[in-house]
């Protein structure tokens, strides 16, 4: 089987998850992060923020994972002195492949692909073929470039290939699924297999304000009344909301089966998915506590344009019923009315729902889109 026989089908997860009181996700102020969405304010949680908690809970599981860091070159001269190189070899080689890949930017690698390019090095005696670099004409920032040392091309190429990512999960599975964007080196960009859209609270939702005070134990026990509050030593306030949000991601299993080569497929969805169940925002975890699992969820496994619901009208809650079920039905129906205008070129291969009546649990879930992804890959073949 190829990519091209999965191309264009995916795995779209929609996702209701309730919060109570909760800063899952701060702005620059400490508020809670918020949008306007159909005219009036909704709680938000941005992509990055749970993409992460995705990535470290894959990482909690067990699996391979690469490494954000600006810091590849200290990476690298570890991993030429675990090899033998001398601290001066190790500093001079890390140095020098750092620089090739990356300029003062957070850089994703796999540990793998770190020990590629140390044993790269040991192929040299750790003693890398340098030229003098050269700045580039007319443009001031490169001035300082001039006259240091740096990897010719022929060693460039070296390592890029070191570099251009295994195609196995072993090599860092959220590489695979996030995605690697390289300016300095677009050869080694690895397009995004998942993507998320911000999580949206699917009603209304208005940041209210927490008054705190911090007690200091000397002073309360001596009767010291500081700040006008006995045994206080500070004052604060912190906002917060609770909400019912409505997630959305795609998993591109073309993508995926490109970028991990076709290396065991169903396994790698199953940890995604497994992970995505797991991942939380940690955000004021201590204080506020949001560890609420899914309440409801439709993912589907379909062929064609990813399709999301806005939530552009806010549900409204009846008769005391809370945010949930209106987030429900407005999440039932607003599939139904896609699949239907859609047609033929919805695509829909399975449909397969989570915390409704039934109470089908995530394991059930797994299993059923394992044997879907299972099929799929077969029939390809």
């Amino acid at each position: 089987m190829s990519a091209t026989n999965l191309k264009g089908v995916g795995i779209e997860f929609h996702i209701l998850q309730s919060f109570p009181v909760t800063c899952l996700n701060r702005d620059d102020v400490g508020a809670p992060k918020s949008a306007l969405v159909g005219g009036v304010p909704r709680a938000r949680v941005s992509s990055q923020c749970w993409k992460r908690q995705v990535r470290l809970a894959l990482h909690d599981l067990g699996l391979s994972t690469g490494i954000r860091t600006k810091r590849v070159a200290d990476m690298i001269a570890d991993a030429c002195r675990r090899l033998g190189a001398s601290e001066e070899q190790a500093r001079a080689c890390g140095d020098a492949i750092g620089a090739a890949l990356t300029d003062d930017t957070l850089f994703f690698i796999a540990p793998q692909e770190v020990e590629r390019l140390a044993a790269y090095a040991a192929e040299t005696g750790f003693v890398l073929p340098l030229e003098q670099a050269e700045g580039k004409k007319g443009k001031k920032a490169d001035e300082n470039a001039a006259g240091k040392t740096a990897l010719p091309k022929s060693e460039k190429a070296k390592i890029k290939k070191c570099l251009s990512f295994a195609k196995s999960a072993a090599d860092g599975l959220d590489i695979a699924l996030f995605g690697r964007m390289v300016a300095q080196e677009p050869a080694l960009n690895v397009q995004a297999a998942a993507a998320f859209a911000h999580a949206l609270s699917t009603h209304k939702v208005v940041n209210e304000v927490e008054f705190f005070t911090a007690l200091d134990d000397y002073a309360r026990l001596s009767g010291t009344d500081e700040a006008g509050v006995p045994g206080s030593s500070h004052m604060g306030t912190l906002e917060y909301n609770a909400a019912t949000y409505y997630r959305y991601i795609s998993l591109d299993l073309g993508q995926l089966w490109e970028n991990l080569g076709g290396d065991d497929i169903p396994a790698a969805v199953d940890a995604f998915v497994k992970a995505l169940y797991l991942a939380v925002p940690a955000a004021r975890q201590s204080t506020q506590s949001g560890a609420c699992p899914w309440d409801y969820a439709r993912i589907l496994v379909r062929r064609g344009q990813r399709m999301q619901l806005s939530f552009e009208k806010p549900v409204q809650s009846r008769n005391d019923s809370g945010w949930l079920a209106p987030s429900v039905k407005a999440l039932d129906d607003g599939l139904a009315r896609q699949e239907q205008l859609a047609g033929s070129l919805y695509g829909k291969i399975a449909d397969i729902a989570y915390g409704g009546a039934e109470a089908v649990s995530i394991d059930a879930v797994r299993e059923a889109l394992r044997v879907a992804v299972t099929e799929l890959a077969e029939s390809a073949q």
